[in-house]
């Protein structure tokens, strides 16, 4: 049997404390406002003890979404590629209200208001990567830590954001030379060496960052990639101009190819597409003419990859062999990554 003991709670206001205990189970404790509510909560866990259906919902009820993020980010997160990635998500889910909220408190409603919240400062796909994160941190607390989810993985209640990620964007007309123009003027760090092996190879930014001597053939002309995002290695050729760049790099000690990392690229690379925009509308200036408001404008490094792998194409590559140095597991995701432009088909056509 349930006993009931009134207790001084907050501000000297009576309280009751609903205690059970039956033997071969953990005892339960728990504090409410009234004596009826303490009842009908002991009636419930009486019932599904006699059903031989309780579950302590002890640490469950004590333990915040930010407890179980810690946890994750301590354990789980070290074992993935993209672990500075994830973290860096992490972080800015800890920031939000919702990761003060104890387990049972997270439900469908609640992850909608935090969608909703975050929708203002970030894009769906950024979103989307944040609940993929919350929805592994749930599956793991409870298939390896254990810890009861009454409503189980809650974020399968949640109706996520659409996402229409898709971009045509390819370099035009002159944007290619004044870009690497501007790219030679970066400040030690390699970018124009680093865009002409992208626009060569169709490489990922953390393939091109994580690139190795000991990885690069110069005999047969290869370059080995040996972690992928598919999990899959891959041996990349190289034309004469990507073996040119990397001839004219000088050899570091440690072994690795480039002195920078994945995301100090993506800034160096801003800060050219940033010059090569001022470059241009000075010239303008010069000779009175009106800037072409889309050149040079909305250009993002992974673009790069975009144009590589429709030249590729254009150089009369068949999607086997495109796939085969892109790395694509399947033509629907190659076809993502193709843009040909139909002036470059009309001299194929006679």
């Amino acid at each position: 049997m349930a006993s009931f003991i009134p207790r001084k709670g907050p501000n000297g206001r009576r309280v009751w404390q609903a205690h059970i205990r039956r033997r071969g189970y953990p005892a339960q404790v728990r504090t409410f406002d009234t004596k009826t509510a303490a009842q009908e909560w002991a009636a419930g866990i009486e019932h599904e003890i006699s059903r031989g259906t309780f579950i302590s919902r002890a640490d469950t009820e004590s333990t915040t979404l930010a407890a179980l993020l810690d946890r994750y980010e301590r354990e789980i997160t070290p074992q993935k590629r993209g672990a500075a990635g994830e973290r860096s998500h992490i972080r800015m889910i800890r920031q939000d209200c919702l990761a003060r909220c104890c387990i049972p408190a997270i439900t469908g409603k609640t992850l909608t208001q935090y969608r909703d919240r975050r929708l203002e400062s970030v894009s769906a796909s950024t979103l989307n990567r944040e609940i993929n994160i919350l929805s592994h941190v749930f599956t793991v607390a409870a298939r390896d830590w254990h810890i009861h989810l009454p409503w189980g993985n809650p974020v399968r209640m949640l109706r996520r954001p659409r996402v229409d990620d898709r971009r045509e964007r390819r370099l035009t007309g002159d944007e290619e030379p004044r870009l690497l123009d501007a790219a030679r003027r970066g400040q030690g760090d390699h970018i124009h060496e680093i865009i002409v092996l992208a626009l060569e190879t169709a490489m990922r930014r953390g393939e091109i960052a994580a690139m190795r001597w000991e990885h690069v053939d110069r005999k047969a002309r290869v370059l080995l990639i040996p972690e992928t995002r598919t999990g899959a290695p891959r041996r990349v050729p190289l034309s004469s101009r990507a073996l040119a760049v990397l001839d004219s790099l000088p050899r570091r000690m440690d072994g690795r190819v480039w002195s920078v990392r994945a995301e100090s690229m993506t800034r160096s690379f801003e800060r050219a597409v940033s010059r090569a925009r001022q470059d241009y509308e000075d010239e303008c200036v010069k000779v009175l003419r009106k800037p072409d408001e889309d050149l040079l404008r909305d250009l993002r490094f992974h673009d790069l990859r975009h144009e590589a792998t429709s030249r590729l194409f254009a150089k009369g590559l068949n999607p086997m062999e495109v796939a085969a140095i892109t790395g694509h597991k399947t033509l629907q995701m190659l076809k993502r990554y193709t843009h040909l432009r139909a002036e470059d088909l009309a001299g194929q056509l006679g």
